[in-house]
């Protein structure tokens, strides 16, 4: 039996679609956000990210995240632009939006989360993401979701990444909900679910958007070709 099920984000309740445009796209709205003379070109500046960070700063297995506040000062550092505190916070929230049509919210996401919460089920959510929370709250808000879960975490609030312990075992005890009473649901094996069986759930692993081409990981228990597919594992689970 279980009590809860818990969700990746990217690539499980939403898909992530990556965009190379977007990189400029999401320099030239935060360039534009901080309004003043004397800023950098924005494909200069997503150049420099792509070439300086991206190759170094996601490494696979990486459970230390990045503090991308930070970053983003560093960044513009490099051509000699200070920020403020809230410049910053208009870079990076105009980022953020220009990154939105990468974003897309599965067709059945809202379906399955209201199936699951008839069942009496509580729901979580657990995510790597390094954008500040503020923001990716947000995002769960306006595409529908925090409304139908029960808890949700991110990397950047803890500064874990999974497959770390310490980011499912928050999650679980927002929920007040024992690992062996749950399920986790993901798309990546290592991450999502060799750090969910690590802390003792039973973990799926989702297909219905990409097959994690990773080798030598660790096996899920169940399989979930569609985001209904979870449906059937649960009535497995509650046998």
């Amino acid at each position: 039996m279980i009590d809860a099920v818990l969700f990746d984000w990217g690539d499980t309740l939403m898909q992530w679609v990556w965009d190379e445009s977007l990189l400029e796209a999401g320099a030239h709205a935060g360039l534009e956000a901080i309004g003043r003379d004397g800023l950098p070109r924005a494909d200069a500046v997503a150049s420099r990210f792509a070439e300086a960070y991206m190759p170094t700063r996601w490494l696979p297995g990486a459970v230390e995240e990045i503090e991308y506040p930070g970053l983003v000062r560093e960044l513009l550092g490099h051509f000699g632009v200070e920020l403020t505190d809230e410049e910053l916070e208009r870079f990076l929230d105009a980022e953020h939006e220009a990154w939105m049509p990468a974003r897309r919210l599965g067709a059945t996401t809202h379906a399955l989360l209201e199936s699951l919460r008839g069942r009496g089920l509580k729901l979580g959510l657990v995510s790597n993401a390094f954008d500040p929370p503020p923001l990716l709250h947000r995002d769960l808000e306006r595409m529908g979701v925090a409304e139908r879960l029960d808890a949700a975490v991110f990397s950047s609030e803890l500064g874990k990444r999974k497959p770390h312990p310490a980011i499912f075992e928050r999650a679980l005890a927002e929920l007040g909900v024992a690992a062996e009473r749950a399920a986790f649901v993901g798309d990546q094996l290592v991450a999502d679910v060799g750090g969910a069986r690590g802390v003792g759930m039973t973990a799926v692993q989702a297909l219905w958007f990409r097959a994690d081409p990773a080798e030598d990981a660790p096996e899920p228990d169940y399989q979930a070709f569609t985001q209904m597919d979870v449906l059937n594992v649960v009535r497995r689970l509650s046998e």
